[in-house]
């Protein structure tokens, strides 16, 4: 695999320096600085986001809001592909799908990793002028014991502009 473009590395280091990213989340995801969302790792092949369990992100049923979850498993797929066509011209990119499995209480923080890097930074390369593709990547959410809490599968549209 092909090394990160400066541009991809600047976005790197913004997006895991804590006070860069809530100032980014700010502008333009506020809902991230109210779930309390982190950014844990965020590199060619993965990338890792952490929500707490607290006041701010649970249900009345004393569990994280799915909605919550969701912020968390689609920032994790969001991150990597802005990680992947950072530097590479212009791009433009959508979800056109969302989907959910649910296999456990969300009571504890929950770490949503998204591991499918190689694959999309191929498929990002892969795509001429005009082209678009588009690719489902996985967002594993696991619990404190590194039991899966959930599953999201957020299908991005990715188009190469002229």
């Amino acid at each position: 695999m092909n090394s990160l473009t400066p541009a991809a590395q600047d976005y790197q280091k913004k997006m895991t320096h804590p006070l860069i990213f809530w100032l980014a989340m700010l502008v333009k995801l506020p809902s991230a600085i109210f779930w309390r969302l982190r950014i844990k790792t965020l590199n060619q092949s993965t990338c890792e986001v952490t929500i707490p369990y607290f006041w701010r992100s649970q249900n009345p049923f004393k569990s994280i809001y799915f909605a919550a979850l969701a912020g968390a498993a689609e920032l994790s797929t969001g991150a990597l592909c802005q990680l992947a066509l950072a530097g590479r011209g212009p791009f433009s990119m959508l979800v056109v799908d969302f989907r959910a499995e649910y296999f456990k209480k969300a009571n504890t923080k929950i770490t949503f990793s998204c591991d499918q890097g190689e694959e999309l930074f191929s498929l990002i390369e892969q795509l001429n002028p005009g082209d678009s593709s588009q690719l489902t990547l996985i967002s594993t959410g696991k619990n404190t014991s590194g039991e899966t809490v959930a599953k999201f599968y957020v299908t991005w549209s990715f188009k190469r502009k002229n």
